[in-house]
């Protein structure tokens, strides 16, 4: 049978300062992420399986992305814990912000490469990741593609 991909978007409103940027974003501001995951498999040809024809759930998906990222990333703000602003991000936690403190400068490159690991460790055995891309503007984003990291 045919190997499909299928992809699904999700997207999340996220925090972060890149420390020792010489530019605007050494400061702390937000994006409107969108999150584009797609996978490869084969479809289920058992048809007495619930889920005969597809590759995964949408739903299946939808839960693996949502708890892993989404719902940890979103309305939160993201530092590198290995730079000074850990101070900022203990001063924030202490009123009760939402703060991630991560061991990566927190670009679009760097979350797109952890987001690619949380998932792949998620994904059924019969099921691949096969890219993911993480748009931060409407018109800026960063790529992970499988092929690419082998």
């Amino acid at each position: 049978m045919s190997k499909i991909r299928i992809t699904k978007q999700f997207s999340f409103e996220t925090g972060h300062a890149l420390y020792g940027y010489d530019g605007k974003c050494k400061n702390v501001h937000g994006h409107s992420y969108r999150l584009y995951v797609t996978v490869i498999g084969t479809p289920i040809s058992d048809a007495s399986n619930v889920k005969y024809g597809m590759v995964i759930d949408f739903g299946d998906l939808k839960k693996i992305v949502k708890e892993d990222i989404v719902d940890v990333f979103d309305h939160a703000t993201v530092f590198n814990k290995n730079t000074p602003h850990v101070d900022l991000a203990k001063e924030l936690q202490a009123r009760d912000h939402n703060v991630l403190l991560v061991d990566y400068q927190p670009t679009s490159e760097m979350m797109v490469i952890d987001f690619a690991e949380k998932i792949k460790q998620r994904l059924p055995d019969n099921i691949k990741l096969h890219s993911l891309r993480l748009s931060e503007t409407a018109s800026s984003f960063a790529e992970w593609f499988a092929s690419d990291n082998e």
